[in-house]
């Protein structure tokens, strides 16, 4: 993708570094007004087509075999589809002029983030327990996690927050700013096409073990350095803000693999360690009791501020990882190199 502005600018050695401000605007745009409801998402495309799509197979495939080879159908037709129309977008908006197109690919990079709607999902929640609303917390903890939140206590409202906060910020933030990286927009919605996917129909249950397991493996290897990567941020941002990074280090390399996704334990386990806390432990889904390793040591016991502590570690992370976005994109530059998209 070019996005250099007439003939001196084409030649200069910032041009190529357009793919790294893209990267950080789009992030910025994102942190400060996040994804108004006004504007239409992408997501919300993604959704209709993979509902679409569902009913088709559906109408036509019975057998668990063909669900399971059907199931390829999910990341072929939504994440290149996905990949294949913002190539195409961008491409015609460079006709235009480079400049609509870099602009259109700041806000479509920007859309695949969620750094500020994950900030204002759990302080929302912070707010009500400050305000010791208990009930407005359990609700609003109710629209960001799974669980049956109608009977939780204080401890343990704020545990399902930081726990949401914390493994969001892999699938949030640090994957869709690496797919950037590697491959523009096209690649950073096609991730997020897969994030969609594995929300929707990746679920190892009787409706979609068969037809969405496609979709949850490719989940799981697209976010399998990211996820990493955070563990480091989040171990970084520790020493940083004088937490305890030693601890995070240690429950990282303790606990991580204990969590029943490859992935979500690092973040967790990482920011448990911070903050001197546990997390996992028992959690209900409709009624029916499921018990999840515990990550970290409890040190004391858990507290609202905790939530804060974790979107301010959540932050600091996203930076780091926009400047170290910055920093690969100098990288290549100086020593001739070229980026996918470049």
């Amino acid at each position: 993708m070019t996005f250099d502005v007439g003939h001196l600018w084409a030649s200069s050695f910032w041009a190529g570094m357009a793919g790294a401000w893209i990267i950080m605007l789009a992030y910025i745009l994102d942190r400060c007004i996040g994804d108004p409801r006004w504007i239409p998402h992408p997501v919300i495309g993604m959704g209709k087509a993979i509902s679409a799509l569902e009913r088709i197979i559906r109408a036509r495939v019975k057998t668990n075999e063909g669900l399971t080879r059907a199931g390829l159908l999910f990341p072929l037709l939504i994440a290149g589809g996905s990949f294949a129309v913002t190539w195409g977008v961008l491409l015609l908006l460079g006709l235009i002029h480079p400049i609509v197109s870099g602009i259109a690919e700041v806000i479509l990079i920007a859309t695949t983030i969620a750094s500020k709607g994950l900030r204002d999902a759990g302080m929302e929640v912070y707010r009500h327990l400050k305000q010791q609303d208990f009930v407005a917390a359990r609700r609003a903890l109710g629209m960001i996690v799974g669980r049956d939140t109608a009977h939780l206590d204080e401890p343990e409202v704020v545990r399902g927050t930081v726990e949401t906060v914390a493994e969001n910020i892999v699938d949030a933030i640090v994957s869709p700013l690496f797919y950037a990286l590697i491959g523009g927009a096209p690649l950073a919605m096609a991730y997020r096409a897969v994030n969609t996917l594995d929300s929707m129909v990746g679920y190892k249950n009787d409706k979609y073990l068969h037809l969405g397991w496609a979709s949850a493996r490719l989940d799981d290897w697209a976010n399998w350095i990211p996820a990493r990567l955070t563990a480091m941020l989040l171990i970084t941002g520790a020493w940083v803000m004088k937490l305890d990074a030693k601890g995070a280090a240690r429950m990282v390399t303790r606990d991580a693999r204990l969590h029943p996704s490859p992935n979500s334990g690092f973040p967790e386990s990482a920011v448990a360690g911070a903050l001197g806390i546990r997390l996992g432990g028992h959690n209900v889904y409709h009624g029916v009791s499921s018990f999840r390793a515990y990550m970290g040591e409890p040190t004391r016991p858990m507290e609202a501020e905790d939530i804060v502590r974790t979107t301010r570690l959540m932050f600091w992370s996203a930076g780091a990882f926009v400047v170290l976005c910055f920093l690969t994109v100098l990288v290549v530059r100086l020593t001739g190199g070229t980026l996918l998209w470049q």
